[in-house]
């Protein structure tokens, strides 16, 4: 009975994907938690904007979004202002929590949320709604680029008849620092409905109007995650390529969901 009663179920993943089923389920339940922070996304980035003044503005804003990690927060503020790009903010956003001493560059700015929102997709947002440039970037506050990171996907980006996003290779670390594998995977929009393969810490992308993140609250348990998203999203309009190079180091948790990069649904 179990098996007659999955049969359905099991035609409908092979149809859509089960990433595809499980989004449509989220917009369905969390639909009330998104309006909420939205609002709360506007009203902070109307405030903030009117404390920084000018928008920091170059060729490329990359995000960082953070909350209570100082030590990592500043190593990957240091990887981010280290690019071989020069033409280059930027904007750190603190989930309410408060921000450490960071350092002394014309080309960061960093702003906190007047409270924790627990949402990573309205931070980042909060921080392309402040910036201005062509092209947007993010980095989360526990992992490192290359120098090269930019430099590898503007060489892409700005290559007549190029995409309008790229993401590069990551190089995944373990917490001792020693190298578990690099995920390289060509962007293939219908895979993507079954595999969770894309990561923003190696997005870069043109900035437009389809460049936002998702508002849902997810907490660990809510899959797929705001970086899956976004990207197969955006890609609907605009073109996505893949970048074989790994110019990211991203940590990864044995003990976190973030590590479940093996397209498979959770149990149940």
């Amino acid at each position: 009975m179990r098996r007659i009663a999955r049969a359905p179920w099991e035609l409908l993943k092979r149809a859509f994907g089960w990433l595809v089923l499980f989004e449509a389920r989220n917009k369905l339940l969390l639909a009330p938690s998104a309006l909420r922070l939205r609002r709360l996304e506007d009203a902070e980035t109307a405030r903030l904007a009117a404390l920084l003044g000018r928008p920091p503005t170059a060729l490329v804003a990359t995000v960082i979004a953070t909350h209570r990690r100082p030590e990592a927060l500043r190593a990957a503020v240091r990887s981010a202002l280290a690019q071989t790009v020069r033409d280059h903010v930027v904007l750190v956003v603190d989930d309410g929590a408060g921000l450490p001493p960071l350092p002394a560059d014309p080309r960061l700015s960093a702003v906190s949320l007047a409270r924790n929102t627990g949402t990573a997709g309205v931070v980042r947002n909060v921080g392309i709604r402040l910036s201005r440039s062509r092209y947007v970037a993010f980095l989360d506050d526990d992992n490192l680029w290359e120098p090269d990171h930019l430099e590898q996907a503007l060489a892409v980006l700005e290559r007549p008849g190029g995409p309008d996003a790229v993401y590069t290779a990551l190089r995944r670390v373990l917490p001792d620092g020693t190298e578990r594998d690099v995920l390289s995977v060509p962007f293939d929009r219908r895979r993507a409905a079954r595999e969770a393969f894309l990561d923003t810490n190696a997005f870069v992308a043109r900035r437009s109007r389809s460049l936002y993140f998702s508002r849902l609250r997810r907490p660990p348990e809510v899959l797929p995650r705001e970086d899956w998203e976004l990207v197969r999203r955006y890609a609907r309009r605009h073109e996505v390529r893949h970048v074989p190079r790994a110019t990211v180091r991203y940590l990864v948790n044995p003990e976190s969901f973030y590590t479940a990069w093996d397209g498979a649904p959770p149990a149940g």
